[in-house]
């Protein structure tokens, strides 16, 4: 098969989806790699290190995604890209279709093949390919909260530790998953006093065995929510539905009941936002302010550390990059669990349940 690796041209996005590495790896079992070129250089990765391992070089994405039977990506794709998609074409990559309906329709047009990196699953339900940038993302939500919490950026001026003799900051975390718990992680780590709220009760249990009296863990109902948000400098949204969009979980009121120069991290935006009053912005430009609050919704916020991502991320989504590249496009035909539940469209059809029901579209079984 042949194999295209694109320039992400999402803005501030310096990812890639395949490393020199991962060249080798598929070259070694008779694939060839197209890359264009600088596709690595935002994450430390040269040209150079490319054509070392046996990658052919491409000066433009248009040919890549011609002469390509399957493309790995890091970010959905954007609307320049559109025109070069072709019946039949596999793309591997994040696609958040369920946030997203008009991207949905273009690509079914399009009779495209998607395979999305965030509802992969292993047979015990986790989400393999989505834990890394969930990982770290959960980690930059404390970091960038605790900037945006500095009085010249618009907070409240709090620190977020503390300092002997003066009370630490309020941190409240909505979802206690991958996201949520390595906020927490951060969180304590700094000193602040962090609430995790979550429906799931085995879940508590567990966050309350790691983290003991560290932090307070509470079950998700809207009076707890509502509370809590009065006392919250930092709310760090970190709700997931896999392959879903996220529940609205805070209003606009409960926003604005919020203290002023307090600060909202929504880590689920690029799922639609767990928090009403939340939309997608960029590195570029994080934030905005709505009833005092400041609101960072960046929707790929691991775009920032690009080395750091785009290693752990491709650790994860190599392997199954790799066994996609053995079926030869044959992907109706595999037995493979991951590739079938990451499998969100095929030829026209619409194959993720989650999606549909979050657009209200047509599901079709892939069997």
């Amino acid at each position: 098969m042949i194999i295209g690796v694109p320039k992400e041209i999402k803005p501030d996005e310096y990812r890639v989806g395949v490393v020199p590495a991962g060249v080798k790896e598929l070259v070694l079992a008779g694939h060839a790699v197209l890359v264009e070129k600088s596709a690595g250089d935002g994450s430390g990765f040269p040209d150079s290190a490319y054509l070392d391992e046996g990658a052919e070089l491409i000066g433009t994405a248009k040919e890549i995604w011609k002469r390509s039977g399957m493309i790995v990506k890091v970010k959905e794709p954007v609307e320049p890209e559109f025109d070069y998609m072709r019946e039949g074409l596999i793309i591997f990559t994040f696609l958040h279709l369920a946030a997203d309906k008009a991207l949905t329709e273009k690509l079914l047009e399009k009779k495209i093949i998607g395979i999305a990196y965030e509802t992969v699953q292993d047979e015990d339900g986790s989400l393999p390919l989505l834990v890394p940038m969930s990982e770290i993302a959960g980690r930059m939500s404390i970091q960038e909260g605790a900037k945006y919490l500095e009085k010249e950026r618009g907070g409240r001026g709090i620190l977020l530790g503390g300092v002997p003799g003066v009370e630490p900051g309020k941190v409240v975390i909505l979802g206690g998953g991958v996201v949520g718990a390595n906020a927490a992680k951060m969180a304590v780590g700094l000193g602040a006093r962090v609430t995790v709220i979550d429906a799931s009760l085995p879940r508590m249990r567990y966050l309350d065995d790691i983290f003991g009296s560290k932090l307070e863990t509470l079950h998700s109902n809207r009076h707890t929510i509502i509370e809590k948000l009065k006392e919250a400098d930092l709310l760090v949204g970190a709700v997931l539905i896999p392959g879903a969009k996220a529940p609205k979980l805070v209003t606009r009121s409960m926003v604005s009941k919020m203290k002023k120069g307090a600060v909202i991290v929504d880590v689920s935006v690029d799922q639609g936002g767990c928090i009403e009053t939340s939309r997608p912005t960029s590195h570029h430009d994080p934030t905005y302010n709505l009833d005092g609050v400041t609101h960072y919704c960046v929707s790929n916020m691991p775009g920032a550390v690009p080395r750091t991502s785009t290693i752990a991320l491709t650790n994860a989504t190599f392997p199954l990059a790799f066994k996609i590249a053995q079926t030869e496009g044959n992907i109706a035909g595999s037995d493979d669990s991951q590739i079938e539940s990451g499998l969100n469209l095929f030829m026209g059809d619409l194959t993720c349940e989650e999606v549909a029901l979050s657009l209200n579209m047509v599901y079709k079984s892939i069997a």
